[in-house]
């Protein structure tokens, strides 16, 4: 039986690495090597081409001496959570027994920081097993307000990064996500609403607002993930963990000219660092 103390050093060492319990402790998800090299392919070419469904992403495999049919395919994509964006415009699976809510940012003009937060979550895969990574992102500078790593797809790992963005930044007057059942969760919304924060979600038609989140998706798996093949989740908390903060304040983002996204954040009101567009 597990002490009551142990239990409490477990909880105090998550905390200190801003790391949800389950990724702590991460064992590989029991995913042959061969499906492991079919959804690093998957995933790779979906970047390139987000509008493929299972049927031509089988068939790109098999232009690629991949043998593999599209029933297997989809399976794939189910748990990658990949979603062709012209067949489904909500990137993630809806709960039906949760309330979804409107959205908000039709015609809305989102000019400074603290306005509009977004979060996703994509899939990392890695030499041993997979993980999920949920990001909290500032709308109008694309910084990365925090960020968890999880090997389930349960709603604790991004509630724990919605509280310390809160914790760390204040709170947005909005906050947009898809329909997944990660931002519909009791637990999720629980945390908006205690702090006040108008809720938003993606309707039909309106994928592309995930669009800033999905570029840094891009950056971060050809400029980090594929490069690294991380072994085990530990390397991939420190590697993405380091990729992140050089996102934040070394790379200038062409939204915002020479200013990189920690600029952005924190000096809105400084035109002269800004590129003229």
């Amino acid at each position: 039986m597990v002490s009551k103390d142990h239990s409490l050093s477990q909880r105090r060492q998550c905390s200190l690495l801003q790391l949800s319990r389950s990724t702590l402790y991460y064992q590989p998800k029991p995913t042959g090597p061969e499906n492991l090299e079919l959804m690093r392919l998957i995933d790779e070419q979906f970047l390139r081409t987000p509008w493929y469904g299972s049927r031509q992403m089988a068939r790109h495999l098999q232009r690629q001496k991949r043998k593999v049919g599209r029933h297997r395919v989809r399976r794939l994509m189910r748990l990658m959570r990949l979603v062709p964006i012209y067949r489904e415009p909500n990137t993630s699976k809806k709960h039906p027994a949760h309330k979804v809510y409107p959205y908000l940012l039709k015609g809305l003009k989102i000019d400074r920081p603290n306005q509009v937060w977004c979060s996703d979550i994509t899939y990392i895969p890695m030499q041993q097993g997979f993980l999920y990574l949920v990001v909290i992102m500032d709308w109008y500078s694309r910084k990365v307000l925090s960020w968890r790593l999880s090997n389930t797809m349960e709603a604790d790992f991004c509630v724990e990064a919605l509280k310390e963005a809160l914790a760390t930044h204040g709170r947005p007057q909005i906050f947009n996500t898809d329909q997944g059942s990660q931002f519909t969760s009791g637990d999720w919304i629980d945390v908006l609403k205690e702090a006040e924060i108008q809720i938003s979600m993606d309707g039909r038609g309106r994928w592309i607002d995930n669009r800033m989140v999905e570029r840094l998706w891009r950056s971060l798996k050809y400029e980090c993930v594929y490069i690294r093949a991380f072994e085990n989740g530990r390397q991939a908390k420190a590697g993405i963990g380091e990729w992140i903060e050089y996102y934040n304040t070394e790379r200038p983002h062409s939204r915002h000219g020479i200013l990189t996204p920690f600029e952005a954040h924190a000096n809105q009101n400084e035109p002269s660092m800004r590129l003229a567009a």
